[in-house]
């Protein structure tokens, strides 16, 4: 009788040890954790239709990143199913996916998904809009080969955010296919202006602006207030990776390092604990064409 009373007490025991931690994590996903959210920018390079044998090696990165949310460019093939299963691979119980054709963009979170907007007309790729714990995302994927179109589309997003409550807290993530004013000096070695300058002749694009680098896109982002996450939290040693190429093997010349993905935030997101930087470790640089961009965006209070 006493051995069965024990064995009693350790069901008990496993049973409330289940609960508090069921309890736990139902409150990590409807409460933002103390710590921040960790955020991932990532295009994915034709939804690892290309290399698919490096899907499961990027699961198995993401799942050990532990993010809070997730932007994702070029899911093609994608379905929303698939994007949920690859989001509860690595923990995520939400995820929405603009389309299924072309070149979708979609959102993972760990915390709930609300006011979703899908808007397709006057862009290229599609733009995503929800919000997670009271922050607007805006995924991004601008037209890859148009500076005007590309200029055309940023106007369209800083339009519609200014529709938003005011002081809202914005998020603007993904691969914006463009330059930044505050990279130009990496771009001096002068090498991209006639990569471009073939690519425009050759294939009709619209690459360069008047036949330089086009950074009015990124330009007119920052002069709207936003702040460029992973250029401000720039070390006095840092050393200039770019975002694309990666190494992963392609057809073509593809030109020299140039960072085209981009975190940028609303100043009411930004803390002095905010920190952001491009990833380019020897995983990163095989799984996709483009690094990912990782944030730590600290606590902020409620708005």
């Amino acid at each position: 009788m006493k051995r069965s009373t024990s064995f009693l007490a350790s069901i008990l025991i496993a049973l409330i040890s289940l609960f508090s931690s069921s309890c736990d994590s139902v409150k990590k996903e409807t409460n933002q954790a103390p710590s921040g959210l960790k955020i991932i920018s990532y295009n994915v390079w034709y939804g690892f239709t290309k290399v698919p044998e490096r899907k499961q090696t990027w699961l198995a990165w993401m799942q050990k990143q532990d993010p809070d949310v997730v932007s994702l460019q070029e899911l093609n093939a994608y379905t929303p199913q698939v994007l949920a299963e690859d989001a509860f691979s690595y923990g995520h119980s939400y995820s929405v996916l603009l389309k299924e054709d072309g070149f979708p963009t979609g959102i993972t979170s760990r915390y709930p998904i609300e006011d979703i907007h899908k808007i397709t007309e006057g862009f290229h790729h599609g733009l995503l809009r929800v919000r997670i714990q009271e922050i607007y995302f805006y995924v991004i994927h601008l037209h890859p080969s148009n500076w005007e179109f590309r200029l055309t589309e940023i106007m369209l997003i800083l339009e519609d955010i200014k529709s938003l409550p005011r002081d809202s807290r914005v998020i603007l993530a993904g691969d914006f296919n463009t330059f930044s004013p505050l990279d130009s000096k990496y771009y001096g070695h002068g090498r991209l202006e006639p990569f471009f300058n073939e690519r425009d002749l050759e294939y009709g694009e619209k690459n360069l602006n008047m036949g330089k680098l086009d950074y009015t896109v990124i330009q007119e982002v920052m002069d709207f207030g936003f702040i460029d996450l992973e250029a401000s939290s720039r070390s006095a040693n840092y050393t200039f990776s770019g975002s694309f190429p990666t190494w992963i093997e392609k057809e073509g010349e593809h030109g020299d390092l140039r960072r085209l993905d981009y975190v940028f935030a609303s100043p009411n997101l930004v803390q002095k604990n905010t920190r952001a930087k491009v990833i380019s470790s020897d995983t990163a640089q095989i799984l996709s064409d483009h690094l990912p961009v990782m944030v730590h965006l600290g606590p902020v209070s409620s708005p």
